[in-house]
């Protein structure tokens, strides 16, 4: 089975703006927000329709510069991550080399293009500290 769209995701330098903005626009309401494993403050907005926003603020040096600013989150089938991910890079997609935490549970990987994406592993629970 194929893997849904978890969320939206866009880097940011405001948080509270985006969310602010966005969530006027959509009609969306702060679902979470708290600060991942690796130290990123991010927040996530939730409408009863579409998929979800996800907002991670970029460190005080601004985002990789091939870095894409807004990217898809994936979510394959509970238990079925590795086969996801690999069934992926089957289809064209590489693992992208950006030095990641081996703790964090996703995977980013690279379109045809070189467009980041995150497959997350939702098998494996992420400590986050929520503020």
């Amino acid at each position: 089975m194929p893997s849904t769209v978890a969320a939206v995701t866009f880097d940011c330098r405001d948080l509270d703006r985006l969310i602010e903005f966005w969530s006027a626009v959509l009609g969306y309401r702060l679902v979470d927000r708290g600060f991942s494993l690796d130290g990123t403050e991010y927040a996530q907005i939730k409408g009863d329709t579409g998929p979800p926003l996800m907002f991670e603020q970029v460190p005080k040096g601004g985002r990789r510069p091939e870095k894409n600013p807004v990217h898809l989150d994936l979510d394959p089938p509970p238990g079925e991550h590795a086969a996801e991910v690999e069934r992926i890079i089957g289809l064209g997609a590489r693992r992208a080399e950006v030095g990641l935490d081996p703790r964090l549970p996703w995977v980013v990987l690279l379109d045809p293009e070189d467009n980041e994406f995150c497959v997350i592993d939702h098998d494996r629970n992420e400590p986050t500290v929520n503020g």
